[in-house]
Formats: structure tokens, sequence, C-alpha cells
């Protein structure tokens, strides 16, 4: 049986949810906004055990062969959020989502993916020391509660730009020589980087397949482009030379079989690796039949018919 945890509206694991049934797949779907009807028991001794219960169907977790995990914070969503913060119906979401993150963690099911391999993503200069190793080039970097020295940072390059220094997903902008928010810096701790010029291309791992997709937009940030005023343009691309073993090796070296790879083209024909998503919205490129929602799916099969 194969696990899936999240919500119904979240694009990616709709996608894959439908390619498990047209594969003929038993699927679990864990809804989070059923949470205060669901309850998990797990057991940690020689190995890991345990049944979880959505609604009326009691599984056994050892049944569970695959997880596809892309799960929200459940204190925002529903009758928890209605509850409030020191609520029953808080402690039991809380409680859940704590044991299946552990079964998660422990079991010898296939995952996408555990826990510890996307915490990686919330410490930006470990993930740049890791590519690295992997013969990308990374820009120059600057993480600071000090105002001073983002200026002097700024200084040194002609275009900076700036984001959250954790996993948690923010708009890539533009530093402004007026900016006054720097001044804000101690409060905020953030990541500022040089500005690298050229074409965006998003590689998705999933297991040993690579789907690229080049993007062209002016936007800061091409995610938000329609929101800064400027289009995007997502088509279907190829990697050059051995970039695509070179991304295998990299989401394989941060223990991720499901990864989303940021990279940039430069006009000088060198590439730039930004950031590796652990947990890829694929959908916003899976256009033109790329298939990667399709692949996870058939990664997550592959485990339950092994």
């Amino acid at each position: 049986m194969i696990l899936l945890w999240g919500l119904l509206q979240d694009m990616p694991l709709a996608r894959v949810r439908t390619a498990l049934r047209d594969l003929g797949a038993s699927v679990l779907f864990v809804d989070q906004r059923a949470v205060l009807d669901s309850g998990i028991r797990v057991e940690v001794d020689d190995g890991v055990h345990g049944a979880i219960t959505v609604g009326d169907t009691v599984v056994d977790l050892a049944d569970v062969t695959a997880a596809y995990v892309r799960p929200y914070d459940s204190w925002r969503i529903g009758a928890v959020a209605r509850a409030g913060r020191d609520s029953g119906e808080r402690r039991h979401a809380a409680a859940f989502d704590d044991s299946l993150w552990l079964w998660c963690e422990l079991t010898d099911a296939t995952i996408l993916n555990r826990p510890s391999r996307m915490a990686g993503n919330g410490c930006k200069p470990g993930q740049a020391a890791v590519i690295r190793t992997h013969g990308f080039s990374v820009p120059d970097t600057l993480i600071t509660t000090d105002a001073e020295s983002a200026r002097a940072f700024a200084a040194r390059h002609d275009n900076v730009v700036y984001k959250s220094v954790s996993g948690v997903r923010s708009i890539v902008s533009q530093l402004r020589p007026d900016d006054d928010r720097l001044d804000d810096l101690a409060w905020c701790p953030t990541q500022f980087q040089e500005h690298v010029p050229g074409i965006d291309y998003r590689v998705h791992i999933v297991g040993e397949d690579v789907f690229c997709s080049r993007v062209e937009s002016g936007a800061d940030d091409y995610r938000y482009a329609v929101r800064q005023g400027d289009k995007v343009s997502v088509v279907p691309a190829c990697l050059p030379d051995d970039l695509p073993e070179r991304c295998r090796r990299l989401a394989a070296g941060l223990g991720l079989p499901l990864a989303g790879i940021d990279l940039r083209l430069t006009p000088q024909g060198d590439w730039y690796c930004f950031e590796i998503n652990p947990s890829p919205a694929f959908t916003f490129y899976d256009r033109d039949g790329l298939g990667i929602g399709d692949a996870v799916a058939r990664l997550l099969h592959e485990a339950e018919v092994a």
C-alpha cells in the first residue's frame, strides 16, 4: 500500500494520486482536513510498528511500502485552526503529525522524502557546501543580522538579491540602494547573494529519472512573475554533457530520491546552482507532457510491487 499525506487541494499530491490510480496501486490518502477523525499508533523496538486509522479504515503500517508526504501545518487547517492554541484538537493534531513523521523517519518503506533529509534545506550554507562538491558554482553569499555588513556586501557587487535564510518559501527580491529595511536585520537573519545573470533551469530528480525545464523571465523571482508585472515561459529542455549525472549525484548525496534543483546558465557558459528543494511543487513545471508526476507515481509503485 502507498500512503499519501497532505491536502486534496495540493496539486503535486493530487497529480500523483491520479497517476497511482491509473497504475492500479493501492492508496491510503491521509487528508489533513480529517486529522481529528484520524489516529496513529507507532511503536519502536527492534523495528518500527503500528497502525494508522483514517475514518473507518485501519491500516497496519507494516503494509505500507512507500509514502509521498507533503503536509502543511495542521494547526492552520480547518477545525484545528478554529479550535485554538490550547485546545485538545490542537494537541491531537500535533501528536498525530509527530507520530507520522517519526514513522517516516524510521520505517524501511520508500519515503519521498524522509524528514531528516529534508531538514538540510533549512541550512543554506550547509547545502551550498554540498553543491560545490558536485562541481557547481555558487553565488557569493552573505548571511547576516548586521545592516552595515549587508551594505558593504552590496557595495562589492553590481546587483544583489536577498531571501529568507530558512527553508520556508520566500520571494527573492532585488536589494535597492535606498532600502531602509536593512535596519531591521537585527531581528531577521537574511541571506544576500550576488545577482548572477543568465537563464534559469529547473531540474527534477525522481529516482534515476531527470526532467529539465528552461525558464525565461525578467522577474527577480519567476515564480511570482505575474505579481511583479512580468511574464514567465517554461519549456522542456535538455542538459548538456555530464550535467544530468551530476544532478543525480547531488540529489543522492543529500539522500533525496525526489528533488527540485535550481540552476542558472550564465552568458559565459557557467552553471550556477542556487538551491535543492526537497519537496518541489513540480506541477508548475510539469507541462507539455514532461511526466514528472507519472515518474513519482512509478517510483512509489515500484516499491509496492517489489
